[in-house]
């Protein structure tokens, strides 16, 4: 058994990021190299200096929704907060609910007139089912009405939307950012295409499978959530070619991460599918070889995929002299390559 506790650091309050950096791709870039246990330190649109055209770069191409919706409830008037994490089928959305003892089956809650939510699920953990009605066409009023679903660490509102999306972001479905992805400007995604490096795009809609906190004492206790990925026919064929041709495939983010992983047996597979792997110090990867990945929180899930990738006293080590160099961590925070 592992111990949630060996994945806990110390990090400075205000080394949490609270806003985007002022140009997408100057975060800060810090490259480990696990052959030889190196750490150095870079600026993030150097990123292209270490891809090349035996590199393939796999990107989530999911768009986040304003998925935080604040209502009321029908016949006492209180005020109800959901977050929408995973249309289950057209119109019915698992969704995260606060205060959650005031919901029950049946329960109606109205957003600003225009959208109507009834429960038809109770689940554990203040998930609730719903049935959403409205007008027209949803993502329109979400638009209109919705909130970004920002994580609560970041307390600070955002000043432009777009800035919690990838510059490739393109199907709406996502209740937070593939973050990763968000230090990337087409120009350098240019640039990287440019020196021979295939882009191929997957999508993972990130919900609570990704950022749900680890509240077991024992990583083995977690359980993960489902979330919903899709693989292109073209995308698997590329990735497929990739293996074949021994290319190095560079995953951008941890959500690509569970979606190769996830996927890949003696090849990738075209088609829509649902994941909750957890992946944590143990297990083997079979799917890619390099990852570009933000700095994550303490004892989360995330911070053990990467610990399973580099070595959990490596990782540690570098997130030690993150803190020493002054980086910003978190989803609005620097970067890390790990190679």
């Amino acid at each position: 058994m592992i111990k949630v506790s060996d994945f806990d650091y110390d990090l400075p309050k205000h080394m949490i990021a609270q806003h985007p950096s002022e140009k997408r791709d100057h975060s800060k870039l810090m490259i480990l190299e696990r052959e030889h246990g190196a750490i150095t330190h870079h600026i993030f649109h150097e990123i292209k200096d270490e891809l090349g055209k035996n590199d393939v770069l796999v990107i989530n191409d999911t768009k986040v929704i304003p998925a935080r919706l604040l209502g009321v409830k029908k016949d006492t008037d209180a005020l109800i907060e959901v977050l929408l994490l995973k249309e289950l089928k057209k119109d019915i959305w698992e969704a995260m609910t606060k205060p959650a003892r005031r919901v029950k089956l049946g329960t109606i809650i109205d957003v600003g007139g225009r959208i109507k939510l009834e429960c038809v699920g109770i689940k554990e953990e203040g998930l609730r089912d719903f049935k959403l009605s409205y007008d027209g066409i949803l993502i329109e009023q979400l638009e209109a009405l919705g909130e970004m679903p920002l994580p609560p660490y970041i307390t600070e509102k955002i000043r432009e939307n777009d800035r919690y999306q990838t510059v490739y972001a393109k199907d709406p479905k996502s209740a937070a950012a593939p973050t990763a992805g968000l230090h990337f400007t087409k120009e350098l995604l240019e640039e990287i295409k440019q020196k021979g490096t295939e882009i191929i795009p997957i999508t993972l809609h990130v919900g609570l499978g990704t950022f749900k906190p680890v509240s077991a004492d024992f990583i083995e206790d977690h359980h993960m959530h489902e979330e919903t990925y899709e693989i292109t026919k073209a995308s698997a064929e590329r990735l497929n070619l990739a293996k074949k041709e021994n290319k190095r495939i560079v995953s951008v983010g941890t959500t690509s991460v569970r979606t190769l992983e996830s996927n890949y047996d003696d090849g990738f597979h075209a088609g829509i599918f649902e994941t909750k792997i957890f992946i944590y110090p143990g297990y083997k990867f079979k799917a890619f070889d390099a990852l570009i990945t933000n700095f994550h929180l303490p004892k989360s899930t995330l911070l053990m995929l990467v610990s399973a990738l580099a070595n959990r006293d490596f990782i540690l080590k570098a997130y030690e002299e993150a803190v020493k160099k002054d980086y910003r961590f978190f989803s609005f925070g620097d970067a890390m390559f790990i190679k």
